[in-house]
């Protein structure tokens, strides 16, 4: 756990900054009941095979493959989840005029929910609570898709074209949205101060959001369970519950 005085040192740099960018990962969203998935307690640390359900190669080619997919997201409890104090803190930032943006790798959509702006956040692995065509494109709610798979569609296409249908979300082998990525690195040059928060900083390109920051000068606080490589150039790190401490080190 960090020091009082530690916490105290954090929120006088967030209090003196005028534009923060914030990089959440799954960490942020497990004390909303969203598990994380390469923790020690992790969903691919605890079954490795659940990872193909999250390959694009393996979605597009096996219809067994699609319906697990279908039968997870029925379970995915993003779409029961409510935001934490951790996330209510960044939404918090950004109505102070303090947050720069918001750049998440999570799919659950619980900082929009929080209350950030989708002006100021970046989704750069997507948003579970759309589907999408993998042919024609078409983009819906993701409930309506679920309700035909409740009704008995282990597969369900797309009701326009007869393509697959996937969440909108970023798998494995699949290609980034330049304009997402780009958007997130030119944030992180413009900030004065990045907080890392819940993320292993393992997933590139988005992990250059750090040292990019570190060279244009920002201060760099990382807030993780475990260690990350890019902690030797933090100015701070934190340990302890982040919907406890995050609210602590954003308070006005």
């Amino acid at each position: 756990m960090s020091s009082p005085a530690v916490i105290k040192q954090v929120r006088d740099w967030v209090a003196a900054a005028k534009r923060v960018v914030a990089l959440t990962g799954a960490g942020i969203s497990t004390d909303s009941g969203i598990p994380d998935f390469r923790g020690p307690n992790g969903v691919w640390t605890r079954n490795p095979e659940a990872e193909k359900l999250s390959d694009i190669r393996y979605y597009m080619s096996d219809p067994e493959i699609r319906r697990k997919s279908w039968q997870s997201r029925l379970e995915h409890p993003a779409f029961t989840a409510k935001p934490n104090p951790g996330h209510r803190a960044l939404a918090e930032l950004e109505r102070r005029g303090k947050l720069h943006a918001l750049i998440t790798q999570n799919i659950d959509g619980l900082h929009l929910q929080a209350g950030n702006t989708r002006e100021r956040v970046f989704e750069v692995h997507g948003n579970l609570h759309q589907s999408i065509c993998m042919s024609c494109g078409y983009k819906g709610p993701m409930q309506r898709v679920l309700e035909r798979v409740r009704a008995g569609e282990a597969d369900p296409p797309c009701r326009d074209c007869g393509g697959i249908l996937k969440s909108d979300t970023i798998s494995f082998g699949q290609q980034l949205v330049p304009e997402v990525i780009d958007g997130a690195l030119r944030a992180a040059q413009e900030t004065d101060l990045l907080i890392a928060i819940g993320t292993s900083l393992r997933v590139f390109p988005i992990a250059n959001a750090v040292p990019i920051a570190h060279k244009a000068g920002a201060r760099i606080i990382i807030m993780n369970a475990e260690p990350t490589q890019f902690d030797d150039i933090a100015d701070a790190r934190l340990d302890g519950l982040i919907s406890e401490i995050l609210p602590q080190v954003c308070a006005g």
